[in-house]
């Protein structure tokens, strides 16, 4: 079965941008399931950075097709905008970019209410990045959505933006005392973006599909991370779509049966972006420092990201519901010259200690980690190129991770560029995958 998913294993910003793109060497379709534009896929090569928002990872190898799937909510100004960046490179996106007819498209009174709602939420604020994601997810499930299908057909688009447009201008005037939109001055927009966009709209499904039948080799490419799944993530601090495995399936319209393989990307330590529970949250020198070394700053919202001790319980609950065949570590060298690292394993609540993660936010909020602790190492690691190139302090940690999980580690990046990467590394790291180390139930 040719069907590799890519997932995100924590809140996001895990490095999925980097592994999608190293793998994209040996796949023919990369293929985005799920979010929108509030994604910041983050790509070094030729001494130079990208930051993809909307299009697939793999779009900077010239034999791979990127296609967005029904799955994902579209900025037609961010992609416009990201599809000539990419152009003005020098790749080409002709007959390689696909957007699925089904997937719905932000409009600018999505924006609008994400943010006058966010601004009145006020200590209560979700933390989104305002860039309309969550709105337009009500809307599509609301049935009252604009789909790229709709710009097809000017007389319809005309009645049903009309028909949303009256809807948000009652609730931006009457609740929020916010200024109104101009229904006229959208569709015009949006009739041109159709006229940009035509040549690369088709049926994704069946597209997808059928490459799956010819054998063609496919990555599932998901934004944000497990733990902001609508469902399955910190509720209500999450995203507005399913950054997990089953988000692939219902984001692309390909069966379960053709997935055959999910990787889990792991940070060496835990972010988080906005607001919400965070037990290892380090709020001292070492939560500064790790921001500092590992440049934690939103690749979208340039917002600084909380940093804290990896955190296993969380991981564990990740790997559970996700099915995780291999994971993947990155940013391992922001790690290198601590003198010690911690792990946590468990977390104490009301006096007991447990390793089943709570995702409901009242007592997510109240546990208390249990760590375990790890000497560090002074190395510098970002030139290493297999697993004995690493401080066996380094390769201990990675063990016990991998033990712990009982998921075997293939992949360890140590920097930003595509040759700052360790792969095959599970045959090195002989991690038993047999048994978890003794952890209170």
């Amino acid at each position: 079965m040719p069907v590799t998913v890519v997932i995100g294993s924590q809140w996001g910003d895990e490095g999925k941008g980097k592994v999608v793109d190293l793998l994209s060497e040996k796949i023919d379709i990369v293929a985005r399931y799920q979010g929108g534009a509030n994604a910041g896929h983050t790509i070094c090569f030729d001494e130079k950075t990208f930051v993809l928002h909307l299009v697939p990872s793999g779009i900077f190898h010239e034999g791979v097709t990127c296609v967005i799937g029904n799955g994902v909510v579209i900025d037609p100004v961010a992609l416009m905008r990201e599809v000539q960046t990419i152009k003005d490179l020098g790749f080409s996106v002709d007959g390689r970019l696909l957007i699925s007819h089904n997937a719905h498209l932000i409009m600018p009174y999505h924006k609008r209410i994400e943010e006058v709602r966010e601004r009145a939420r006020d200590e209560g604020a979700i933390g989104t990045t305002g860039r309309g994601i969550g709105p337009a997810y009500v809307d599509k499930f609301a049935r009252t959505g604009i789909r790229v299908v709709d710009l097809l057909d000017r007389d319809v688009l005309r009645k049903k933006l009309t028909a949303s447009i009256e809807e948000k201008n009652a609730i931006l005037r009457s609740v929020y005392g916010a200024e109104v939109l101009d229904v006229d001055a959208i569709i015009d927009e949006y009739v041109e973006f159709d006229k940009i966009i035509d040549p690369f709209v088709t049926d994704t499904t069946q597209y997808l599909c059928s490459a799956i039948a010819e054998g063609k080799r496919v990555m599932a490419e998901g934004a944000q991370g497990s733990l902001l799944d609508v469902d399955f993530g910190t509720y209500p601090f999450v995203t507005s779509s399913h950054p997990t495995a089953g988000g692939c399936c219902t984001g692309l319209g390909i069966p379960p049966t053709s997935v055959d393989s999910v990787i889990g990307i792991v940070k060496a330590y835990s972010t988080r972006v906005g607001n919400g529970p965070f037990p290892t949250e380090l709020e001292d020198e070492t939560g500064e420092r790790l921001r500092a070394t590992g440049h934690e700053f939103g690749a979208t919202t340039g917002r600084p990201r909380r940093c804290g001790w990896l955190d296993l319980v969380a991981l564990n609950y990740a790997s559970m519901i996700n099915g995780f065949t291999e994971l993947c570590i990155t940013k391992l060298d922001v790690l290198s010259g601590l003198d010690e690292i911690r792990v946590c394993v468990a977390y104490r609540y009301n006096g007991k200690v447990s390793t089943r993660f709570p995702s409901e936010v009242q007592t997510l909020t109240n546990v208390e980690p249990v760590y375990e602790s790890f000497p560090g190492w002074a190395e510098d690691i970002s030139s290493a190129s297999n697993l004995n190139d690493l401080p066996a302090n380094a390769i201990s940690y990675l063990r016990f991770v991998s033990e712990y999980l009982q998921v075997p580690i293939e992949t360890v990046s140590t920097g930003p560029k595509r040759a700052q990467t360790v792969t095959g590394a599970a045959r090195e790291l002989k991690a038993d995958l047999s048994r978890r180390p003794a952890v209170a139930p």
